[in-house]
């Protein structure tokens, strides 16, 4: 079992490494069930109130499922809720990234930014600028972009002059909205290798790409438009 789970396990590591911030163990020994069989020890397990007693448990940077016993594990599906149709393991991916490593735009018109996108993004990308244009005029929507230079090491220059800047989104939008380049320090502390690293365990090889509330990776540009209906 464990040769053929625990690469599932490791594909996103960095998520886990990154984005859990204290252990919820509700079962201790499903834990120590978990850690011998699988070869991983659990961050966190959670009782569900799915299937008479399913538990959620995240180790090694996955989400997966079994009883209370560990008798048998599901990896790589989804658990979607019966009645409102939500993708419980998508949702629960979603709260996992490491979103103090991201930019972060919020956008009331009208609404609290209640809609939530997650994008990557490297700052010499056309497609983009484009992009961020529109999400920046973009209803009722809280966006987290993760800066992720790929594209020449002036793109690392310029994504560490915009984390560096006092007003981060500001200085973003300045130069992909306004094309004024980010001045100043690029010294600081900042995420960016860390970013990369977790958009290649994502699946995510250029930009833009967008991460839907469902889970769903995007590969590309996509209209705001054509977003908004993806988004229902």
């Amino acid at each position: 079992m464990k040769s053929i789970v625990k690469p599932l396990l490791v594909s996103l590591c960095l998520i886990g490494s990154m984005g859990v911030h204290a252990q919820e163990i509700a079962s201790p020994s499903l834990a120590a069930v978990v850690e011998k069989q699988l070869g991983v020890k659990p961050q966190r397990i959670v009782k569900t109130p799915y299937l008479g007693g399913l538990y959620e448990v995240y180790a090694g940077g996955e989400l997966f499922y079994t009883d209370e016993k560990g008798s048998a594990f599901l990896v790589g599906g989804s658990l979607i809720d019966g009645k409102t149709l939500r993708n419980i393991t998508a949702e629960q991916k979603l709260a996992l990234l490491p979103l103090q490593d991201a930019l972060k735009r919020v956008n009331g018109n009208g609404g609290g930014g209640k809609r939530t996108l997650i994008t990557f993004e490297d700052p010499n990308c056309g497609y983009c600028k484009k992009l961020t244009k529109e999400l920046a005029g973009m209803k009722d929507a809280t966006i987290y972009t993760f800066l992720v230079p790929m594209l020449s090491e002036d793109s690392l220059v310029k994504s560490k002059k915009i984390w560096c800047a006092p007003d981060r989104l500001k200085a973003f939008d300045d130069w992909m909205i306004h094309g004024k380049a980010p001045s100043g320090s690029d010294s600081c502390a900042n995420p960016l290798e860390r970013n990369s690293q977790l958009a290649q365990s994502m699946g995510v090889s250029g930009t833009p790409a967008i991460i839907f509330p469902n889970g769903r990776l995007a590969p590309g540009y996509i209209p705001l438009e054509k977003i908004e209906k993806m988004l229902k």
